[in-house]
């Protein structure tokens, strides 16, 4: 079996493929990263396993994560979604989601696209960590820090410091597979 981060829980099967193939492998697509931005604030307070095992409820309730329907959601839409036992029914949260399409939209109209923005906090590059053990990897950084501030200045909602690196780390903006984890040299450690 080969030698994963110390995070990562082998007897959920959608975890671990979670880690191997898609965990900080570098996202460009504005759709994708606006759902990993969308279920990492969902995350907020929960497990990861528990967004996890509701990704495709999410996928469902929010269509797909196209912007330009989510940020028209009613507040009719937004009552049945509080209905939906596949996603995380937390009102602040749902409303979050519609509001940050609206955002992502402005920030396409902006930037040209989400991916441009978020990617300039990191030089258009990804950050490549060494971390030895989990206790290593910091729960936010400088550049977390500035994208949950310009992401607030903007308007979007549940996108702290921490939600912000998590999101970096899992759109490999931050490569932070540990050292030791077969992932590392395949997503550019040395």
């Amino acid at each position: 079996m080969p030698k994963r981060c110390e995070w990562v829980p082998i007897d959920q099967p959608l975890y671990l493929a979670y880690h191997d193939e898609e965990w900080g492998v570098p996202v460009h697509d504005d759709t994708r990263l606006f759902e990993m931005l969308t279920l990492e604030g969902a995350q907020a307070g929960l497990s990861w396993s528990t967004i996890l095992n509701k990704r495709d409820g999410y996928r469902r309730a929010f269509s797909g994560f196209d912007a330009v329907k989510v940020a028209r959601f009613t507040p009719a839409k937004v009552e049945r979604l509080l209905q939906d036992p596949g996603i995380v029914r937390n009102r602040l949260k749902v409303e979050s989601t519609v509001n940050n399409a609206a955002r992502v939209r402005e920030v396409q109209r902006e930037h040209g696209s989400l991916d441009a923005y978020l990617w300039s906090f990191v030089s258009g590059r990804p950050l490549v960590g060494r971390f030895e053990g989990l206790g290593d990897i910091p729960a936010e950084t400088a550049e977390s820090k500035a994208m949950s501030k310009g992401l607030k200045v903007k308007g979007f909602r549940f996108v702290g410091p921490t939600v912000c690196y998590a999101f970096m780390q899992a759109c490999g903006l931050v490569q932070a597979h540990v050292a030791s984890c077969f992932r590392y040299r395949e997503l550019g450690g040395t």
